[in-house]
């Protein structure tokens, strides 16, 4: 991953995306209480606390500092906290993309918004080869957002992940650098 020396913000038409700040960590709890965000995540815990943002806020900024990622608060243009989104690199020229976005603003198309700006960034300033994003089957809305932003889906991961004492299939979507379109 080419290293860049600020954290960069990136502007669409209605989102500017942007580090996560301390101020955002009270939006990020109230939106993250409930319960659909860890059923539909992986990573993301029940009940969500105070603690566990601020530990998402440190992780995020020791992952730039290290040049292994880049966690990106969603504001729409007024200033308003609506959610994350993140790019990692998981070696070997790849990164995964991951997100989510506070339930008011969902089916608004501004995870797509995101998403789109957030590939475009991985491929063509940090030169990722492929970007890859995940979801539980039980998500469809999650696969037809990676569709939308020019993902195809490229294999299901049988029982990938083990939440609350269940073995959960993965779909995973990829994108690559070098098929047509993706190079500005």
């Amino acid at each position: 991953m080419k290293e860049l020396k600020e954290f960069p913000v990136i502007e669409t038409e209605r989102l500017i995306l942007s580090p996560l700040k301390e101020n955002d960590i009270p939006f990020i709890v109230e939106y993250l209480q409930h319960r659909i965000y860890s059923d539909l995540t992986s990573n993301i815990p029940y009940p969500y606390t105070e603690n566990d943002a601020r530990l998402w806020l440190e992780m995020s900024e020791e992952a730039f500092e290290n040049n292994t990622g880049y966690t990106f608060g969603i504001h729409h243009k007024e200033g308003q906290f609506i959610g994350a989104i993140g790019i990692h690199d998981r070696d070997d020229d790849k990164a995964e993309l991951g997100y989510w976005i506070g339930i008011p603003y969902w089916n608004k198309g501004y995870v797509t918004e995101a998403a789109k700006a957030i590939v475009d960034f991985g491929l063509n300033t940090l030169n990722f080869n492929k970007i890859f994003a995940t979801h539980f089957l039980h998500n469809p809305a999650s696969g037809k957002i990676m569709e939308k932003i020019g993902m195809e889906k490229e294999v299901v991961l049988k029982q990938e992940v083990k939440k609350d004492g269940e073995y959960l299939d993965l779909a995973m979507y990829s994108i690559f650098r070098e098929e047509e379109g993706n190079i500005l």
